[in-house]
Order: C-alpha cells, then sequence, then structure tokens
C-alpha cells in the first residue's frame, strides 16, 4: 500500500497537536493554542497559554526573575525533544531554533530554520521567500532579499 505525501496543512496540523500532547506529557500544561506555519525552509510556531501554573504563580507572587530563569530552563529541557519531533514529522533536518516567551501574555514563539523546504503533496501552498533585485541610482548593485 502506497503512502500518499501529506499537505502542507497536513503537515502544520499534525504538528500543533503532537506539540500541545509534547507540553503536555513532559510539562503537565498543554497551550490553549498552536498554531505552525511553514515558510520555504523555515517553520514558525505560536503557543497560546504556554505558561504551566507553577510559573504563573511565581509572576502573581512577583517573583518574575525567577519566573524566567525556570521558563528558560524548561524551554532548554524540551528544546531537543521538540526538534526531534518537527524532524520526525516533516521529515527534514533542523539547523537552527530559536525561541521565546512572554510570561505576562502567556505566549510563546519559535522560528526554526530547516535544512530544506518539507516535501508536501501542495507545495504551491509554501509561501516561498521572494526575490527582489533593486538597483541603485546607477543601476550597479543588486539586493535580494
Amino acid at each position: 500500500m502506497k503512502t500518499s505525501i501529506p499537505t502542507r496543512g497536513q503537515r502544520e496540523r499534525e504538528l500543533s497537536q503532537r506539540i500541545q500532547g509534547l507540553y503536555c506529557n513532559q510539562l503537565g500544561h498543554r497551550p490553549t493554542k498552536v498554531t505552525c506555519q511553514l515558510f520555504d525552509n523555515s517553520l514558525a510556531i505560536v503557543m497560546e497559554d504556554s505558561i504551566t501554573p507553577a510559573e504563573q504563580l511565581l509572576v502573581d507572587q512577583g517573583q518574575q526573575e525567577l519566573a524566567e530563569q525556570v521558563r528558560s530552563g524548561l524551554d532548554d529541557a524540551i528544546e531537543p525533544k521538540l526538534k526531534a519531533l518537527i524532524e520526525e514529522i516533516l521529515e527534514v533536518k533542523v539547523l537552527d531554533f530559536m525561541g521565546d516567551a512572554t510570561l505576562q501574555t502567556g505566549r510563546s514563539g519559535i522560528v526554526v530554520v530547516l535544512s530544506h523546504t518539507p516535501e508536501v503533496r501542495n507545495p504551491d501552498a509554501i509561501p516561498k521567500a521572494k526575490s527582489k533585485t533593486l538597483n541603485n541610482r546607477n543601476g550597479s548593485d543588486s539586493i535580494s532579499e
């Protein structure tokens, strides 16, 4: 039986669901919403309500610095598992991983640079980096965006 290549939306949905599950299993707290968006050879992840109750308690008690240290430690601990999950689902290597959380809003954001664009059934649905040539006044230099 031949397996069909998933669409962009299917890959993004699977990532979102599995990331929620990973956070629930590892941190005992499930973000209420995880949005994943593929862009050429990168992935953006936004998580709503990603702050654990323990972190929120520290913030509520005026222990902002300690809450930030806890968040940093949790991010460091979960990063290798999150990278492995992304590589498994997208079937590409993660080259770079950058993330941060805002304790006041409870949101977390992650940008992942991938080795190449993941294979999907509808590749035209993935926004590509657009290349523009901008000429200076004498027309000799060009810049790619």
